[in-house]
């Protein structure tokens, strides 16, 4: 067994695994637009707006990370009182399985970060924050939260981001109570200070952050080793993994011993939030029992995912036991994916200007009709994606008697069509939960079908998408044919 089909096995140990997130939350808003013209006000551009969209940032962002592995998360955090707060905390109850304890600071502005885009490039980040640090009351009352929530976690993270919630105090009152629990601390630094961090048990600086620490530039590996080996050993940490963009990531202990890992991404599209990727993937690891290096490994390859996506991304335990079993996988398994997927990728291809297409059915036994509506689909757009009924959700359609072939089956052979580029198996009824999810420019329909009858054009109408119907080819059907055959 070669090691990545070791690492790949051990994604699934991730789920249930107990973390308590403490750091900087914040609101990240995107708004994507066209620009065509230069203000006659000022030599400045004027972005047309067509979407805006909000996430959780900083901290929060490890914390979608983690619930994204299937992690269990106790998240605590300081926002002011403010409708950025406000929606950071509805932000946070909508991720599954996380608890949040938020401290309310009335003086504290809460953290937004406004990026402007066009063409895949940003033009503008508009901040709006407090960076003070928090009054000695609340401080206390952050590290009640947190002494109440540490004995349910196997791994703390810690993810600074020097807004003034992570004190030395605060630092220091939650590395004790970890250490008094028995539990690991991982922590994100910010600033040239590592010695804030002392008795913690991995640091995960960039090289920038390590270089800063160290008072100077670093060039290559020797010196880049001999710089965390001097803080780690003057600030008492127990190690230090060091990402290293494109040269990947190096693990150095405090014993002395260092391994590098060379870098997994194949594309870069944006690097924010990379770091959060990997402080929380190492997290879920730890938390699940694996060695350091190991953890590592699989905080490397889900690094070389996420730079790949649009965004403050996260990564999902399947398409990290997926990118470390790809040389296991066909192109045609590569193209079957769940929706929180198929988003991530639909992201990407239209940062590349490409048109996005949908389509469902059972596709229950293929056959010529199908084909040409698959054919005809992908004609009108740049890539297709295919909803495909689940088993249960034929069998509610179509009787007790169907699908003919299980819904992976369907998959596989619907992905093995080059007209199709993704496949994406719903439970529901209906694709309109799909449909909302990926938000097609052309949403295609076959048979006797009106605009007005199909499920979710209203909707892709509403944003300015269209909506197609096709003329199937006559004399093909599945249930005719079941009825050829006796079924």
């Amino acid at each position: 067994m070669s090691d990545k089909q070791h690492l790949a096995m051990k994604v699934e140990t991730l789920k249930g695994a107990r973390v308590l997130c403490i750091g900087d939350v914040m609101l990240d808003r995107y708004v994507y637009g066209d620009v065509e013209r230069i203000s006659p006000e000022g030599p400045i551009p004027v972005l047309r707006v067509r979407e805006e969209k909000a996430m959780l940032g900083g901290a929060g962002n490890v914390a979608r990370n983690l619930a994204a592995l299937g992690a269990r998360v106790s998240f605590a955090s300081v926002v002011g009182r403010d409708e950025a707060g406000e929606e950071i905390g509805r932000m946070l109850a909508a991720v599954p399985d996380l608890e949040a304890s938020l401290v309310v600071d009335p003086a504290r502005r809460s953290t937004v970060k406004a990026r402007y885009v066009s063409m895949g490039q940003q033009i503008l980040r508009a901040d709006r924050e407090t960076g003070t640090p928090l009054a000695p009351a609340l401080e206390q009352e952050l590290v009640g939260r947190i002494g109440a929530l540490v004995a349910g976690a196997a791994v703390m993270v810690l993810s600074d981001y020097g807004k003034g919630v992570l004190t030395p105090s605060v630092l220091a009152a939650a590395i004790a109570a970890a250490r008094k629990a028995g539990i690991p601390v991982i922590v994100d630094p910010k600033g040239r200070d590592f010695g804030l961090y002392r008795g913690a048990s991995v640091v995960t600086p960039n090289r920038k952050e390590l270089a800063e620490a160290a008072g100077g530039a670093l060039e290559g590996s020797e010196a880049i080793v001999e710089a965390a080996r001097r803080i780690v050993a003057s600030a008492g940490i127990g190690a230090m993994i060091v990402t290293r963009s494109q040269e990947g990531m190096s693990v150095i202990r405090d014993s002395g011993e260092v391994a590098h890992l060379p870098a997994e991404a194949r594309e870069v599209f944006d690097v924010s939030g990379a770091g959060d990727t990997v402080v929380s993937t190492l997290a879920a690891a730890l938390a699940a029992g694996l060695p350091l290096v190991e953890a590592a490994a699989l905080a490397n390859a889900a690094a070389g995912i996420v730079v790949g996506k649009v965004g403050t991304a996260v990564v999902y335990a399947d398409e990290l036991a997926a990118k470390l079993r790809e040389h296991e996988l066909s192109s045609i398994e590569h193209k079957v994916v769940t929706l929180h997927a198929a988003q991530d990728i639909v992201a990407g291809w239209r940062r590349k200007g490409l048109r996005v297409g949908f389509t469902n059915g059972c596709f229950d036994l293929l056959h010529p009709g199908h084909v040409s509506l698959l054919a005809q689909s992908r004609a009108l757009c740049d890539r297709l994606v295919v909803g495909l009924n689940s088993d249960a959700s034929v069998t509610r359609l179509k009787g007790p008697t169907r699908p003919i072939q299980r819904d992976i089956a369907r998959a596989t052979v619907l992905a093995s069509l080059a007209s199709v580029d993704l496949v994406v198996i719903f439970e529901e009824d209906t694709p309109e939960k799909l449909i909302e999810g990926l938000r097609p420019d052309v949403l295609i329909k076959g048979g006797d079908y009106t605009v007005e009858t199909i499920v979710g054009a209203s909707f892709v109408q509403s944003y300015g998408g269209r909506v197609e119907v096709i003329d199937l080819v006559p004399g093909f059907s599945t249930t005719k044919t079941v009825e050829r055959m006796g079924g």
